[in-house]
């Protein structure tokens, strides 16, 4: 496909955006009677493991804590049971079993027991906040035995290319959910799935379409990565099958109906088919008081263009993490002063479409070590954080691991940094937004308040080399004129707005520093 084709089909699709309505309006982020901005935690990394409780225990302890921090949302990990006692839950086993059933070697599974779940649940209504549902829809691990069926191996650069002829395969297959009495809901495995990876005749590893001709190949309706990328891993489901669409249109409404959740975060939805989600979504707003349902979809790819028909085909259903943001933040963190802060919001999400955009800095996936590692170092993270917490576009997510001790990735001084930006974000960061970008290491930008709230400056900067005392941004506050602005981090920092309401803004040795009116507080 040419550049230039690629081009204009981009610009048909941003045109065509104009009667997409944008989702996040349309949902809802927080309690209904509340106007504070609202925002969602990530509560986990990808190893995350608590010493002393189960990690649904350690949510229901610490809700409180993050409503205070203003959280309105929280993001828990798939709930479901994994192929084995310590997976994740994207290693999806049985989407019924929330830890009820002793299947793969537990009763509950990595994270609790489905009464420990209820219980965290319970706490965070308790306290306003909203629960959202990791759903793994996409396919299935850890089978309870195998099956031999017809397929044929496809080249896995280009799925829609076979490369060997059809052939007896067996594979891991069945599964009999024996825990649960045996109350499987599929009468035949193999015909609701499309794929595997591995043949245990042959014992070789691949991508494997299953053949029959009771089987339609791999969807259309999916990303056209690889030629087709319906197939990602493990037992890959055919969300065409009419079994398939009962089944999850039947788990949807239930796991919300059980868990009290307002909303899903959808995984991996490149490779499944977009009717099937699309009717999902739909499917579970359709009931009493679900009308305003929080859906964000994971599409991962930075790449602005790919994300667009996606946005498009969904008309306004869900929401989508801004992926192109995060990337862009991963390379300031490895550039550092090279970077020109000015171009940070290029090609992101947030600046084509804001009330489709759920931005984050770091997640499970985007860890050192994981298969999307693009982690935002240090240097860069608190200025990240300030620019999705405290600016009127997007709906922001912080992740588990920048705010919580852990092993795997924490730093104190960005949880402390965190923090005194959330409170800002509750506090402070409301009404019109002026952005001052006119260096490209020092930018700026005014939030000025609203009816119930002061608003805020704020100055970040991205080369440490440069004297803060020095180099400074000068912004307009609105109607404080004569009045004197404080640093929120260190109050003995001050700066003179003059009687047109202008004043000269340092920013700090940390690259992050957010101004408020002497007299204002958290």
């Amino acid at each position: 496909m040419s550049l230039i084709y690629r081009q204009l089909r981009y610009w048909l699709d941003c045109f065509l955006l104009k009667w997409v309505p944008p989702s996040l309006p349309a949902m809802q982020l927080g309690h209904d009677a509340s106007s504070q901005n609202p925002t969602m935690v990530q509560f986990f990394t990808w190893d995350a493991r608590h010493p002393d409780m189960s990690w649904w225990e350690h949510v229901a302890k610490e809700v409180p804590h993050l409503a205070a921090l203003g959280f309105t949302q929280i993001w828990l990990p798939p709930p479901n049971k994994a192929m084995e006692k310590t997976g994740r839950g994207y290693d999806a086993y049985d989407l019924w079993d929330l830890g009820e059933f002793d299947q793969k070697g537990s009763v509950g599974t990595r994270w609790g027991t489905k009464e420990d779940l209820l219980r965290a649940c319970d706490v965070a209504r308790q306290c306003d906040m909203n629960v959202i549902i990791d759903a793994v829809l996409n396919h299935k691990l850890g089978a309870d035995r195998m099956e031999t069926f017809s397929a044929v191996r496809v080249d896995p650069l280009n799925r829609l290319k076979d490369i060997e002829s059809e052939r007896q395969v067996k594979g891991w297959t069945a599964f009999d959910f024996p825990g649960r009495f045996g109350k499987a809901f599929f009468a035949s495995i193999t015909e609701i799935i499309q794929g595997l990876d591995w043949d245990e005749l042959a014992r070789t590893n691949g991508v494997f379409r299953i053949s029959s001709e009771r089987h339609k190949g791999w969807s259309k309706r999916v990303d056209t990565e690889h030629g087709n990328y319906d197939y990602l891993l493990g037992i890959d489901i055919d969300h065409r099958h009419p079994e398939v669409r009962n089944d999850l249109f039947s788990w949807g409404p239930w796991i919300l109906d059980t868990t009290g959740a307002c909303g899903f975060r959808l995984d991996a939805i490149k490779h499944m088919d977009r009717k099937f989600l699309l009717e999902f979504v739909r499917g579970a707003r359709n009931h009493p008081g679900r009308k305003r349902l929080f859906a964000v979809s994971e599409y991962w790819s930075a790449n602005l263009q790919l994300i667009v028909p996606y946005i498009r085909a969904f008309h306004g259903q869900t929401s989508f993490f801004d992926v192109p943001l995060h990337a862009n933040f991963h390379r300031a963190s490895k550039a550092g002063a090279s970077y020109d802060l000015r171009t940070i919001f290029e090609g992101s999400l947030v600046k084509l479409r804001p009330g489709d955009a759920v931005t984050f800095v770091d997640n499970h996936d985007t860890q050192v070590g994981q298969s999307l590692e693009s982690w935002v170092d240090i240097n860069f993270k608190a200025q990240a954080y300030a620019l999705i917490l405290l600016r009127c576009h997007g709906y922001p997510c912080v992740f588990y691991g920048d705010l919580y001790p852990n092993d795997e990735c924490f730093d104190e001084g960005t949880s402390r940094t965190l923090k005194q930006l959330l409170l800002a974000r509750k506090s402070f960061a409301y009404g019109p937004m002026v952005d001052y970008f006119e260096h490209r290491n020092y930018i700026g930008f005014v939030r000025m308040g609203d009816s119930n709230h002061a608003g805020c400056a704020v100055v970040l900067s991205n080369n440490p080399m440069l004297d803060p005392t020095t180099f400074k941004v000068r912004m307009n506050v609105g109607p404080y004129q004569g009045a004197t602005f404080h640093s929120l981090f260190d109050c003995t920092r001050t700066v003179a707005i003059d009687h047109d309401g202008w004043g000269t803004f340092p920013s700090s040795e940390d690259g992050v520093e957010v101004w408020i009116q002497t007299g204002e507080h958290q």
